[in-house]
């Protein structure tokens, strides 16, 4: 494929250090490249700098002559009192080099995303459908690489799945900086890792995220072997300099300056290998109180504004337990978290909470967070030290746990980044003895070793714990059960994320035959079946079809008496297995019902 995109030996620092140094990344057409990397590396400033927003201070950039880069930032801003209409019209203002007025433009790009109503409101619009609406304005350009920062931040699962589905099919090649994993596991082709551990600052894998996690632990090795290789010479070095050597008054300066030389190369592998370690680090307090029923839901309903969220929600929270609440934007999962706390009061059915219970909350509004407070001020609103686990921690070393350096405390808490405030919440959460924990998009931000040392601290906390995160990395690796919130299916209890999907597709199916459906009362014209026999083959199939049935139905029964087992509630891989295991048992009765239905058409 031809190369759209040539950076070579790339350098960016700032007054308060240097990002990277040495950078080099190729792009070619229908590429499908992630970029990742810890907090303060630097891929959003990357990104800008090869779409022409930002000037490296060093380094060179061929790009394709007659080629369009477009770059959509993190954040989905537009005009006051803006139309999808109006936005993407502004976008095309100044690009008249085009046969089709902005208008129609603006028209087509938008019929292509799904847009019905051009003229709605954008502040009415949804998380989602602002994302779209952003890429709306950038495929409008017509762009051949398109660089996304950060897409997935702040979309609900719906909204992920639905961006997942357009970059895989987009002919456009595309650069995204994500933490979500599962993301870049389902539409990366080529994984570049933008970090200090790497020599040239970057480590480059093909395939998806699997193939690249299991080639970068490969690399990691190498080099830990490499440093200890190193480390022998350099000792071996030392001595010979220290030594007298006979019949010489000079040592030879080659072998001088080889050992200087590998030196340095042994501080930079170092430096190195030490890089993947400097991860924040998570440890939330339990009470560690014997209860067992910690939190009791029954018969609880909620609406808002009008609108009933939930039903019928019965739920008993037990320590151990880590339930991972599913919905589209608007189900009702923060209502239901700020019920669980007590903020809210239900409509009907009653909550019973444990004597005493601790509940700790992560909110994803941040809403805790004080913008004109220092950082000091933030981790430690009195005095210089915070009380942890029965210690003392001065506030020093308290922000270094959370990767925050000494001279950042006086820092004002609205100057952090997205990233840094999520540490900032957790590091004051983790002060809080907790029985449970609810957590609404504790991911927003946070990079993947950030990402991984919590889903360790969450996996092992002793309490119950509640998540919201649209992360199905996370999810799959945390959840023991979820509750999916469904305006028409309502509340109901899954043993894995792909059982709610499923229910999900069949909601949406049986939504759109009904959209499809003519109004009741009218007249429906019905095309006559051709007329015709069974064949032989399908005439035995019809006879044993109502055994097949039976024996379908009794497999049903027999897998759904395997759920009983009371073993399995505290074997996660076991239930999911069995679960699964009745789904497509469920499955195979309702085809077979339908197949029934095709024969007795044919008869009839």
């Amino acid at each position: 494929m031809a190369t759209l995109l040539s950076a070579t030996d790339l350098s960016k620092s700032y007054p308060a250090g240097p990002l990277f140094d040495g950078v080099s990344i190729h792009v070619s057409d229908r590429d499908r490249i992630g970029l990742i990397g810890p907090n303060g590396a630097g891929k959003s400033t990357l990104l800008k700098i090869l779409a022409q927003i930002e000037e490296a201070d060093e380094g060179e950039i061929i790009r394709r002559r007659g080629s369009k880069l477009v770059y959509v930032a993190q954040d989905d801003r537009f005009d006051e009192g803006a139309t999808p209409m109006s936005a993407v019209a502004t976008e095309l203002l100044h690009d008249d080099d085009h046969r089709l007025d902005a208008q129609t433009r603006a028209s087509i790009v938008l019929s292509r995303l799904g847009f019905i109503d051009f003229d709605q409101p954008v502040e009415t619009l949804s998380g989602g459908w602002r994302k779209r609406l952003s890429l709306a304005c950038a495929l409008a350009h017509e762009p051949d690489l398109l660089m996304l920062d950060e897409p997935t931040n702040h979309l609900d699962l719906e909204g992920v799945l639905w961006l997942e589905a357009f970059v895989r099919q987009s002919p456009i090649a595309m650069i995204f900086v994500t933490h979500d994993r599962k993301f870049l596991e389902n539409t990366a082709d080529r994984i570049i890792e933008l970090s200090p551990a790497y020599p040239g600052g970057t480590f480059e894998a093909k395939g998806n995220y699997s193939e690249f996690v299991r080639r970068k632990e490969a690399f990691l090795e190498a080099q830990a072997a490499a440093q200890t290789a190193l480390a022998g010479k350099v000792r071996r070095d030392t001595a010979w300099l220290l030594q007298g050597i006979q019949g010489r008054q000079t040592r030879n300066k080659t072998q001088v300056g080889d050992a200087a030389e590998r030196r340095a190369e042994l501080k930079a592998t170092k430096d190195r290998n030490a890089a993947p370690s400097k991860t924040t680090t998570i440890d939330f307090q339990a009470t560690e109180r014997k209860t067992k029923k910690l939190l009791a839901l029954h018969s609880v309903s909620k609406s808002m504004g009008g609108k009933r969220l939930f039903e019928g929600i019965n739920l008993i929270l037990t320590p151990g337990q880590r339930i991972g609440l599913l919905g589209v934007n608007g189900a009702g999962k923060s209502t239901l978290l700020r019920l669980m706390t007590g903020e809210l009061p239900p409509d009907t059915g009653t909550i019973k909470r444990a004597a005493d219970l601790r509940v700790v909350t992560f909110s994803q509004h941040r809403h805790t967070l004080i913008a004109t407070q220092t950082l000091q001020e933030a981790l430690c609103p009195v005095g210089d030290h915070v009380e942890y686990r029965g210690s003392s921690v001065h506030v020093t070393g308290w922000a270094k746990r959370f990767l925050f350096e000494p001279v950042q405390l006086q820092n004002v808490v609205g100057n952090l980044s997205g990233g840094e405030q999520a540490r900032l919440l957790i590091a004051n959460l983790m002060l809080e003895p907790a029985d449970v924990l609810l957590l609404d998009e504790p991911t927003n931000d946070l990079d993947i070793p950030s990402l991984e040392v919590l889903e360790q601290a969450l996996m092992e906390f002793p309490g119950a714990i509640v998540l919201v995160t649209h992360d199905r990395f996370m999810l799959e690796r945390i959840a023991t059960e979820y509750i999916g919130l469904d305006a028409v299916a309502g509340a109901k209890s899954y043993m894995t994320y792909e059982q709610w999907c499923e229910a999900r597709r069949k909601v949406e199916s049986s939504a759109a035959v009904e959209r499809i459906a003519p109004p009741s009362g009218s007249k429906r014209i019905r095309a006559k079946p051709p007329v015709r026999k069974l064949t032989y083959k399908e005439q035995r199939e019809y006879e044993a079809m109502e055994e097949s049935i039976l024996n379908a139905e009794a497999e049903v029964a027999r897998l759904e008496q395997k759920l009983t087992d009371p073993a399995l509630s505290v074997d996660h891989v076991r239930a999911g297995e069995a679960y699964r295991a009745v789904a497509a048992a469920q499955q195979r009765v309702a085809e077979l019902y339908e197949r029934w239905a095709e024969l007795e058409a044919i008869i009839g």
